[in-house]
């Protein structure tokens, strides 16, 4: 099973372990010494007004409070040494990557939400799901699993980044719409947000999507085709070049889904390009440098 599948339907599938305290995990609380927490949150403190907040207008919250988590969902707070860690990983991976191509840096600070959420674990839900991510209409996007940061584990990373990317992602059709005709593109593949974990990743492949989870709405579609271009190294040897000498059925399907792909991404770099004069590839090839 792929690493996306994982993200979307494995851990779709989790169930909920029984918590003795609403909120967080008693069996994963900070234990670092009052002092030691004061002087450690002081210096975060500073470093995210003058790196994040000063700079960006976006502030990063990791202290657990309960007003971004839903009182139905169960979390655990980031433990303090993986904060700085982890605005270094936001450094390298989200903020430089667009702020280095040309309009990048004008449109991250225009379109960066007002704040980012740190929580320590996946945010498990009442129903037994968890949910890896999510993004408040362009105002909030929060990070899960932060602290089980590995910047040498590839699956971490391709979460967080599909995370970041995903999210950051529906800011643009919040504000600009989808580009025209998208709803064309592949009308007959959208199963619904009920019942896209139905589907496999070949099944999605054939349809002209990235994942099964793009099939829900005509938005995610948009987000995680933006995701996926821009973190994984074998965006286009999966999603967008053809098969050659295709003998079975399944292979003339999946190179008809890639011809549907091929159509939705020139759609989507065409539509930054218009809208906010970034170019995504050029986004991509420094991600990928990074990686």
């Amino acid at each position: 099973m792929s690493m996306m599948k994982k993200k979307y339907i494995s851990l779709f599938l989790i169930a909920v372990a029984s918590l003795a305290a609403p909120g967080c995990y008693p069996d994963e609380e900070l234990n670092i010494p009052k002092k030691e927490v004061t002087d450690s949150e002081d210096d975060l403190d500073e470093f995210i007004q003058d790196r994040f907040i000063d700079e960006y207008g976006v502030a990063v919250r990791y202290k657990f409070v309960d007003r971004y988590v839903d009182q139905n969902k169960r979390v655990t707070p980031p433990k303090l040494d993986v904060v700085r860690p982890m605005l270094d990983f936001l450094t390298d991976f989200w903020i430089e990557p667009f702020s280095e191509v040309a309009n990048g840096e004008t449109f991250f600070r225009n379109h960066v939400p007002a704040e980012v959420i740190f929580i320590g674990s996946t945010i498990y839900n009442a129903d037994g799901t968890v949910t890896l991510g999510t993004a408040d209409a362009g105002a909030r996007i929060t990070l899960t699993e932060v602290n089980f940061i590995d910047v040498s584990d590839r699956d971490w990373i391709f979460r967080q980044l599909g995370t970041i990317y995903h999210e950051f992602a529906h800011i643009m059709h919040q504000r600009y719409n989808l580009p025209a005709s998208w709803q064309q593109i592949s009308p007959q593949g959208y199963t619904s947000l009920g019942s896209w974990y139905n589907l496999t990743d070949e099944e999605a492949l054939q349809r002209g999507f990235v994942s099964p989870y793009g099939t829900s709405t005509f938005n995610e579609d948009f987000a995680e085709i933006v995701a996926f271009f821009l973190y994984d190294p074998d965006f286009y040897a999966k999603y967008i070049n053809d098969e050659t000498n295709c003998a079975t059925a399944d292979c003339v399907s999946r190179n008809e889904g890639r011809a549907k792909l091929r159509q939705k991404l020139t759609a989507v770099i065409a539509h930054y390009k218009q809208n906010v004069g970034v170019d995504l590839e050029q986004v991509r090839a420094r991600v990928q440098a990074r990686l």
